[in-house]
């Protein structure tokens, strides 16, 4: 749920209202308005796939140099693995934020 500007009064609402608490507004038949509510929740949803794979780098890094020296056997692969997802993940996630940043200009 993300707050949004309503389109005739423009106080912040709540992006799931169907009416204005404000000026009463009807927002179901808004199409700029349904637009930008997509819009918000495309981009939420991208910024959380991004800190997902963040936090995936960031718990391979970790795994890796716990107890201080460089990890041996089958935590070198765990940490290799969540390194490599983590940053590949990362890397494509904000690709497509900024391919959807463009899309909406």
């Amino acid at each position: 749920m993300a707050l949004i500007n309503c389109p005739s009064c423009q106080k912040r609402i709540s992006s799931k209202a169907t009416k204005c608490s404000s000026c009463s507004a009807n927002l179901t038949g808004d199409t700029d308005s349904l637009t930008t509510i997509s819009h918000i929740k495309r981009s939420n949803q991208l910024m959380n796939h991004s800190m997902l794979s963040m936090t995936l780098f960031i718990a391979g890094v970790v795994i890796w140099f716990w107890g201080g020296e460089p990890a041996q056997g089958v935590r070198s692969y765990i940490a290799g693995v969540f390194f490599v997802f983590g940053f590949v993940g990362y890397m494509i996630t904000r690709l497509r934020i900024v391919l959807h940043k463009r899309k909406s200009v």
